[in-house]
């Protein structure tokens, strides 16, 4: 059988959050965001295990305040992240140990996303090897001059999405796709541009606007309207 692995991504400081409390632990009707994030993939029959990557100084507190409080069974391990996401992925991606044909890398601070989003990356990327969720963009970009702000170019958006996550590998794959980027020092925001980098393609899996990150503030508020849905 081919085993699948979802690699939770919480390792981030939440400076835009602007609270004391990491973004990932604030509580949304009584529940730590983190967890609600655990749940969605706990909840996957097709997901056979979940390692959760979080900062080094959190993963007794992870460990005893979410994964047992909350039940989450499926959470084989809690390894400590790096210095930037891409080395908290490359972290997830080494405790596996080599025994998942695919993994999916989800933020952990994206709690809404749904079973049906989550099967429908999985099957793209066992047809075409990488996959990522992403929804049309609805607005106008403008493309300008990072100094001046003078407006340099329109792009067409029909071609333009907005990338969420989860995002789906081959694990052998990305694995050589993050060896390769080692090698090269590249930095990256997501994984997904580490393949590209390999010269190896991604699809769209189409996903959903409520697949929101919180982020700031005001996601708290659509956060909890989300939930009374």
């Amino acid at each position: 059988m081919n085993k699948v692995t979802a690699i939770i991504v919480a390792g981030g400081s939440g400076k835009r959050m602007g609270t004391a409390v990491k973004k990932q632990y604030i509580q949304l009707k009584g529940k730590e965001i983190l967890a609600y994030t655990i749940e969605a993939f706990e909840n996957c029959s097709f997901i056979n295990d979940i390692i959760v990557v979080v900062a080094e100084e959190e993963i007794d507190y992870v460990r005893e305040n979410i994964i047992r409080k909350y039940k989450l069974n499926k959470v084989s391990q809690i390894v400590g992240g790096g210095k930037e996401r891409q080395d908290s992925v490359y972290n997830g991606l080494k405790a596996t140990k080599g025994e998942s044909t695919y993994v999916m890398i989800h933020d952990g601070a994206r709690p809404f996303v749904k079973k049906e989003t989550i099967y429908k990356c999985l099957l793209n990327t066992q047809k075409n090897k990488a996959s990522i969720v992403a929804v049309p963009v609805k607005d106008t970009i403008k493309v300008c001059n990072t100094r001046t702000h003078r407006v340099e170019s329109t792009p067409d958006r029909k071609k333009l999405w907005s990338i969420q996550t989860p995002q789906s590998f081959e694990y052998e794959l990305l694995m050589k796709a993050y060896s390769y980027a080692k090698k090269q020092n590249l930095q990256v925001t997501d994984d997904s541009m580490i393949i590209e980098a390999f010269g190896e393609d991604v699809y769209i899996t189409e996903g959903d606007y409520t697949n929101i990150k919180i982020t700031t503030p005001e996601d708290l508020i659509i956060g909890e309207v989300l939930l009374q849905k």
